[in-house]
Formats: C-alpha cells, structure tokens, sequence
C-alpha cells in the first residue's frame, strides 16, 4: 500500500474523557479538521475512536482536548446516523456501500480504493479524522451489510 496508508507514529495514549487507548495522530490531522487550528500546542495528539465519547483528539495528560463540536466534519466513527463517512479520501460512505450490496450482493469498496491508493492518490492523514486508511473501517461495514 501507499505510504499514506502506513503513517508513521507509534504509541498510545489514553482518552482522558471515556479512559480507552487511542492511537497516535499527526500534527497536520488536527490542523485539517478543527476549526480553530491555532489552538493546537507542540505536544503528542491520540484520537479517541470510542463511539459514545465525545471527546476526538487529545494530548497526554488531557491537557489540550477537542472534541466533535471542534471539528469542521462528522466524525465517521463517532456517527450513528447517515450518511456515515467512511472513506474520506473517495467519497464512500455507510449506506453507499449497504447500497451497492443491497443492489448486486457484494461491495466494489476495497477495490477501488486500492486501485486509488496504489495509483498515490489518498491523502488520508489530511482527509481522514482517524489520520490513517479507512480500509480496516470498510471492512467492518462490510461484515454488516
């Protein structure tokens, strides 16, 4: 896969709001979403990935956090209601994806996003909230649909 979809950031760090590990993000991910970009300090970011927990991205200790309403998009993750994004990078999202299978019983999903990928063209630390492949998130709309 493309580097895009490998980043390269190690570490956890737990989420000061529901106490759930979340992994490591890039500077330029929350500098893409928040609306107030200025806020961000020099320090190490995670993301929550917990559905119920507000909370989106924070420092460790807890010191700096942002939470959905700081965000300039839904946070595909975080959403029980569609559209649901999924992919940024491609446009897919939950019920696209239900859809197509619902419409010829398999989903083009993964394939065309790796057809993208491999061709260099995803952007997924400025387009995904998560700053990683939504790849492994298809794959579990997929076992829902």
């Amino acid at each position: 896969m493309s580097e895009c979809c490998a980043p390269q950031r190690q570490g956890k760090g737990l989420c000061p709001e529901c106490g759930k590990e979340g992994p490591a993000v890039q500077k330029r991910t929350l500098e893409s979403f928040l609306i107030e970009p200025f806020k961000i300090k020099e320090e190490p970011y995670w993301f929550c990935a917990t559905a119920e927990c507000p909370l989106v991205y924070f420092s460790a200790g807890g010191s700096s956090v942002f939470y959905k309403a700081d965000l300039k998009i839904r946070v595909g993750v975080k959403e029980n209601e569609d559209p649901i994004p999924i992919c940024y990078c491609f446009g897919w999202d939950r019920q696209k994806i239900l859809n197509e299978i619902k419409q010829t019983g398999k989903s083009t999903a993964i394939s065309s996003i790796t057809k993208e990928v491999k061709a260099g063209r995803c952007f997924c630390e400025q387009s995904n909230p998560q700053g990683t492949c939504c790849l492994g998130n298809i794959a579990r709309v997929l076992k829902e649909g």
